[in-house]
């Protein structure tokens, strides 16, 4: 198994990060019709471009090392990191947020930071799926 992806692994971790940049324009420009590359790097829009960079990387470091290896443990601990990142302490900052613009009777803090459990799932196995099929060319 030797191609050009799994020869050169982080470019799968870009390329995963591409596509979600892509897919965020493409969801914004479905909801609103407008062209606003401006939203497409907003990090707390899904899919989420640093889930998709570890959880790709992951996978792909599994590929080709194994489950078994220390790199794979060490590329899952760092991901489990980012996507408890992305749960949780996202969430404590949209409640913070939240509450300080009820306090303050305006929205002056943004309030949609965080990634619903679901959400996060779902998307990690895209990202798993595109490791699989770019390890395949």
């Amino acid at each position: 198994m030797d191609n050009f992806f799994y020869s050169h692994l982080i470019l799968i971790p870009v390329c995963a990060f591409l596509l979600s940049i892509f897919l965020k324009w493409l969801f914004v420009f479905i909801s609103t019709w407008r062209i606003d590359l401006s939203r497409a790097l907003w990090s707390w829009w899904m899919p989420s471009a640093h889930s998709a960079v570890v959880v790709s990387l992951a996978t792909a470091i599994a590929i080709k090392y194994w489950v078994n290896s220390d790199l794979f443990a060490i590329t899952m601990a760092f991901t489990g990191i980012i996507i408890y990142d992305a749960l949780n302490v996202r969430f404590e900052a949209w409640l913070h947020a939240s509450t300080i613009n009820d306090f303050l009777w305006e929205k002056r803090f943004k309030e949609s930071l965080w990634h619903l459990p679901s959400e996060a799932f779902a998307w990690s196995m895209l990202w798993v799926i595109t490791a699989v099929i770019l390890n395949l060319f």
